[in-house]
């Protein structure tokens, strides 16, 4: 065993590390000796325990105190509390809603990216807490796949999205074409809910180069790394719904759909391949009716099309193509291509959604046991979709439709955010700057002072991964993980699992809570069930101390490679999916009772796309992943201000468009629109098509009016679901215009703490 093997573990979302710690100072970190590409990421501990911008003690806004009834969040100054009186505050507070308004007057929200761990999991216990407490409104889906977890269970009946993928081990052996639609990104390999202990992108590029076709059809060439040299297909942004449906009018026109499998696994195909011939609409759905909106060549779209029959083909697509108006529907279409293709339940084929957009995907069934503290039910039974949190505090008792039910938004007067930063996440943030001065009170847990702890009027300091024990993992990486803590918590740091604690009991619920007992209990509680499930599956199980002594827990390899809906495919009648006709629905009755929903694929205008350029926007506008941090987290870490210019994100143009403009590499740009705008530096990138501009989120909102300070695309993104099905975000739908900046960058506020001043006796 190595020196450094022998050194104590820690994980994050971005990677196991091991961690060399002296008089109880972090020095340094090292990789996980089992992780075959460690993330650059995993570095920035050292710098970021102590940073500048920790919450160091507990706080109250000084406007809250004088009764500004939210006037001033986002721009306020604080007061530095004692821990009683700030914990007195909060629960005097939520019990005063609870017994004026109601728990559905209470919000709890959370992301759940806070800790790789599932003991201190921040999502998991806000649930809990307010499940003790007598319930409130929660949230459901998410922002990265929110509109997909919605919908696609109605059309295929099972978790498609991530967690059953086909095995990349299938895909080397068995497919012939794939499909990567909105390509297959490295950055997002860098990142793992839960964990990563192995990195493995080079080993998936393996199976999806060489024997395989691969075409990236993305408006970006770097999409999948140029190094694999797998062909390019430029797409415009919003419009991949309309090539799949070229794709399979191709193949039904010319005889060679499946029509064995669409009759004994598919819900009523015709009504789609109707409209696919143009019998409904009077418009075949044709290359040439797909070039005039996807900008692709009617002949390329053709040989494609007629180069899938016969093939083993793998339809994949990335999460971020649903990120947009009716994202459902690219979804959709995919499903009904390979199902016109026959290709669903076959080793190496079919359809998938989420290959590029996270680690683990297309590993092995490892099972990897994972346990958090159990749920409380909600008592309230209220949720929203976690999209329209800023649609729920401006439009209290308005109805939406959603999931295929009408419902009411409840009046919510308290928000407790723990474990998330909604101001990186949400869309035209100037919108839910205003939502977030509407409830009476807003309390954040926070290890550092984002966006959203800025507005909030109590702000207790969390913790952070390396000042907990934990474990940590992911149903489909090797490793279970031991995250041990490395130093004590800076300054007055609480756990979040102490903070709610200490609230539940003061309002008279800490036993519903804690059950009698502490964290250090609840991982031997988890221990044991990890335990017990790994040795009826005949693992030799170490004892809780041998296992961190270790710091990990390697699973064994599967068996056989995982074919999703292979058992399905088999035998429809004995597999039935959980759907109203036990088959794949291409066409959806569900669905069919929506506003504007046919009930099968369907191309819809999604408002804010190149069909719809005016000279004001002229731009389309994609905001993916960043490379160098986690959503939001770390921005003001040196190993992230390394990928910056002047502390601004850069923006990729094409060098058309920054011709047009008088734009050179390396200049200072603004990017506006009539919801904001803000400021970024040029990247002139031939490899992006016309028309499409790219800057990445995750830089921490500085709002000067309608302006950020900084380079949050989100203060241009428009709020407003994928549609009246799923509800999810629709970030990626979006018209700018960018020009140069000739003036000094204005300073950035953000850098620094706000102020906070001593409480006056």
């Amino acid at each position: 065993m190595s020196a450094a093997s022998s050194l104590p573990l820690n994980a994050s979302h971005w990677g196991a590390f091991r961690a060399e710690v002296e008089g109880g100072r972090l020095r340094r970190i090292l990789p996980f000796e089992h992780d075959p590409r460690p993330s650059g990421m995993t570095g920035v501990w050292p710098e970021m325990l102590d940073h500048p911008l920790r919450v160091a003690q507990p706080v109250a806004r000084k406007g809250w105190l004088s009764g500004d009834k939210g006037a001033a969040r986002g721009e306020d100054s604080y007061v530095a509390l004692g821990w009683d009186e700030a914990l007195d505050l909060a629960a005097a507070e939520i019990g005063r809603i609870r017994a004026t308004h109601g728990n559905g007057a209470l919000f709890g929200g959370s992301y759940g990216w806070s800790s790789a761990g599932r003991i201190h999991h921040a999502r998991t216990l806000v649930r809990r807490f307010f499940g003790a407490i007598g319930g409130h409104v929660d949230q459901e889906t998410n922002y990265s796949y929110g509109a997909a977890m919605a919908f696609v269970p109605r059309i295929v009946g099972r978790d498609m999205i991530g967690a059953s993928l086909t095995s990349a081990a299938s895909i080397r052996e068995h497919c012939d074409i794939f499909l990567a639609f909105g390509g297959l990104p490295l950055k997002n390999w860098e990142i793992q809910a839960g964990g990563v202990g192995e990195h493995r992108y080079d080993s998936f590029m393996a199976g999806v180069t060489g024997r395989v076709r691969a075409v990236n059809i993305s408006p970006c060439r770097e999409d999948i790394e140029e190094k694999f040299g797998i062909e390019w297909l430029p797409v415009r942004p919003n419009t991949d719904a309309a090539l799949l449906m070229a794709l399979a009018q191709v193949v039904v026109a010319e005889g060679k759909a499946d029509r064995a499998f669409l009759t004994s696994h598919v819900n009523d195909a015709q009504p789609y391949l109707d409209y696919l011939a143009g019998k409904t609409d009077g418009t075949p759905k044709t290359p040439e009716w797909a070039e005039t909106i996807t900008g692709i060549p009617a002949a390329t779209i053709r040989d494609l099309g007629r180069a899938l029959p016969g093939k083993r083909v793998m339809v994949s697509l990335n999460w971020s193509l649903q990120r947009a108006r009716h994202g459902e529907q690219p979804y959709w279409a995919a499903i009904a291509l390979a199902c016109v293709l026959g290709q669903v339940g076959l080793p190496g084929g079919g359809f998938a959604f989420g290959y590029g957009s996270s680690n683990a995907m297309g590993n092995p069934e490892y099972r990897t046991p994972l346990y958090g503290l159990p749920g409380i039910p909600n008592a309230t039974g209220l949720s929203i979709p976690c999209a329209r949190v800023a649609d729920m505090l401006l439009n209290p008792g308005a109805e939406y439709r959603y999931d295929g039910e009408t419902r009411v938004y409840p009046e919510v007067k308290l928000v407790y955010w723990a474990g998330g930063n909604p101001f990186h996440h949400h869309q035209d943030l100037n919108r839910l700057r205003e939502a977030f001065r509407r409830p009476e009170t807003v309390i954040v847990n926070e290890g550092y002072w984002t966006a959203t702890a800025r507005h909030a009027d109590i702000v207790f300091p969390a913790t952070v991964t390396l000042e907990r024990d934990d474990i940590g993992g992911a149903s489909r990486d090797r490793y279970l993980l031991a995250m041990q803590k490395l130093v004590a918590p800076h300054e007055y740091a609480r756990d979040d699992y102490d903070i709610f604690a200490a609230l539940a009991r003061r309002l008279g619920d800490a036993e519903a809570f804690t059950e009698g007992r502490s964290s250090d209990d609840w991982l031997d509680w988890a221990w044991s069930r990890i335990s017990t499930n790994l040795a009826a599956r005949g693992v030799n199980v170490p004892t809780y101390e041998d296992f961190r002594a270790q710091g990990y827990l390697a699973m064994p390899e599967p068996q056989e490679s995982y074919v999703m809906l292979s058992d399905f495919r088999a035998d429809p009648v004995a597999h039935p999916l959980s759907t109203p006709s036990g088959r794949i629905e291409l066409f959806s009755a569900q669905a069919a009772a929506e506003p504007g929903q046919p009930g099968h694929p369907v191309w819809l205008d999604p408002e804010e796309w190149l069909g719809r350029a005016t000279d004001a926007a002229p731009l389309h506008l994609l905001t993916p992943q960043p490379k160098r941090k986690l959503h939001g987290q770390m921005d003001f870490s040196a190993y992230s201000r390394a990928g910056k210019v002047q502390d601004r994100e850069l923006l990729q143009i094409n060098p058309a468009d920054a011709a047009a403009r008088g734009i050179a590499e390396g200049d200072a740009l603004r990017v506006f629109n009539a919801r904001g705008a803000c400021f970024a530096i040029a990247r002139i990138d031939p490899g992006l098509m016309a028309g499409v501009v790219v800057l990445p989120t995750g830089a921490t909102y500085d709002p000067d009016g309608l302006t950020d300070r900084s380079s949050n695309p989100n203060v241009l993104t428009r709020d407003i679901g994928t549609s009246e099905l799923g509800q999810g975000c629709a970030a990626q739908s979006c018209l700018v215009e960018v020009a140069r900046h000739d003036g000094p960058l204005p300073p950035l506020r953000v850098t620094a703490p706000p102020p906070i001043q001593a409480k006056e006796d």
